[in-house]
């Protein structure tokens, strides 16, 4: 299933990249990803906080795709800072043995980076759905166990 997602996104990322501005009515570029999407997975790659345990935030990289300038503001600690339009120039600085973690603000540029990361033949992506926002709401390296405390009072 993996060889045949890679094959069908190879052309996509091509095509999406040679199209230029007239990629909307590119017949072939929409057949290409029409073929990808329905290998999918269903959530996609989104992960939010609270389903990832602290101790496994150490074991994947985290790429925050803000500009620089957003990223020596603030970002979560141990992020490295990939532009979400650099991601695809950039990738072979990404592993493809661990998981990679995209995020953003709110996670709709970051959204936009791992499609093109995962469309390059990326499986491992994931991306911080509600972004550094939500990872901050959630309660950050914390949000798994926060998560699991709030469930267990619930039940009580």
């Amino acid at each position: 299933m993996k060889n045949l997602k890679t094959l069908l996104a190879a052309p996509i990322v091509a095509l999406a990249f040679t199209a230029g501005t007239a990629m909307a009515e590119n017949e072939e570029l929409i057949d290409a990803m029409e073929g990808y999407v329905m290998f999918a997975d269903y959530q996609g790659a989104t992960i939010r906080p609270e389903q990832i345990p602290a101790d496994q935030w150490e074991q994947m990289t985290i790429v925050d795709t803000r500009d620089a300038g957003q990223y020596e503001e603030d970002h979560i600690p141990g992020a490295i800072n990939i532009e979400w339009r650099q991601i695809l120039e950039r990738r072979d600085e990404l592993p493809r043995d661990e998981m990679v973690l995209v995020y953003c603000n709110t996670g709709t540029l970051s959204a936009q980076a791992g499609l093109m990361l995962r469309l390059a033949g990326m499986d491992n992506v994931r991306i911080l759905q509600d972004g550094f926002t939500g990872f901050q709401k959630a309660g950050g390296f914390e949000a798994n166990a926060r998560a699991q405390e709030e469930a267990e009072e619930a039940s009580e």
